[in-house]
């Protein structure tokens, strides 16, 4: 594989071995198998990868989580190394690479920028576009890959796509699990040891939503899960929210259900100091 820094080597590189299509993942390192399987899926399909390693700033509200974001840059570049070709590029861009000056660009994504996520970390997923964005006029790629986890986003950068006239394929790929149910997160070696214990909880506790749906309506659907939850010491619902997987707009009834659509039930949870997301479709 080769690694590169500046967009200049990025794009000589990309220019040096004029294959098509070419495939982007990108990631803000701390590299797991969610994110191999990412990687594999583009090798799969792509005679060329390009995996793009930032922290991106934009994207976080909170300064804290930004500075203790994990990075493991080392352990990421082993991790590659034994999965990319030689052809294959990653990309380690820093700040003054990926913003020589301030990015002043607002984005607007209807209802997306109302809901869940949005709610929670204000500028979040303005700061996503901003660097996806980048990433796209950088590398002009034919095919993005992204994580299911992150449900919200994935629509986000669907969106995006769709605003910006970009001729990319944006393939989502299933969330990678513990063998607990937790969805495999960069975060997740943040967890103490007494919360690690108890976090497969929250799949476990989504995964019960379904089974209600017989006897229960959305409102009293919800608040079992979030109740299941809350019941560990040191975990804190922010939300759990039924919406459509095009628009994310909140059911707040059965009666609100309508048939071709699909329905996902989104989680965000505060265990111990560490915010956690996961997902799960729910059959309607």
């Amino acid at each position: 594989m080769k690694v590169v820094s500046t967009i200049r080597d990025l794009q000589e590189q990309l220019k040096k071995a004029g294959l098509s299509p070419v495939g982007l993942v990108p990631t803000m390192g701390a590299l797991h198998q969610g994110h191999l399987s990412l990687v594999k899926n583009a090798l799969s399909s792509c005679p060329l990868v390009v995996v793009s390693i930032y922290v991106n700033p934009t994207q976080f509200n909170d300064k804290n989580d930004l500075k203790n974001y994990p990075r493991t840059i080392g352990d990421d570049m082993k991790m590659l190394g034994e999965v990319l070709r030689e052809q294959d590029i990653v990309f380690t861009p820093d700040d003054k690479e990926m913003y020589p000056e301030p990015d002043t660009r607002v984005f607007h994504f209807g209802n997306l920028d109302r809901v869940m996520e949005a709610l929670h970390r204000p500028g979040h997923f303005n700061g996503v576009a901003q660097v996806v964005s980048k990433l796209f006029d950088m590398v002009r790629p034919d095919i993005a890959y992204f994580g299911q986890k992150d449900f919200q986003q994935l629509a986000v950068i669907r969106s995006l796509v769709k605003q910006m006239g970009y001729r990319i394929k944006i393939v989502g790929n299933p969330i990678i699990r513990e063998e607990d149910g937790l969805a495999m997160s960069s975060r997740n070696r943040l967890l103490e040891p007494r919360i690690r214990k108890n976090a497969g909880i929250i799949y476990k506790a989504i995964s019960g939503a379904a089974p209600m749906i017989s006897n229960l309506d959305i409102p009293e659907i919800e608040e079992s899960v979030i109740n299941t939850i809350e019941s560990y010491d040191g975990f804190r619902v922010e939300y759990f929210n039924i919406v459509d997987d095009t628009e994310l707009r909140h059911i707040k009834s059965k009666s609100e259900i309508r048939k071709g659509k699909k329905y996902f039930g989104c989680i965000a949870v505060k265990a111990g100091n560490i915010r956690l997301i996961d997902n799960i479709e729910i059959p309607l």
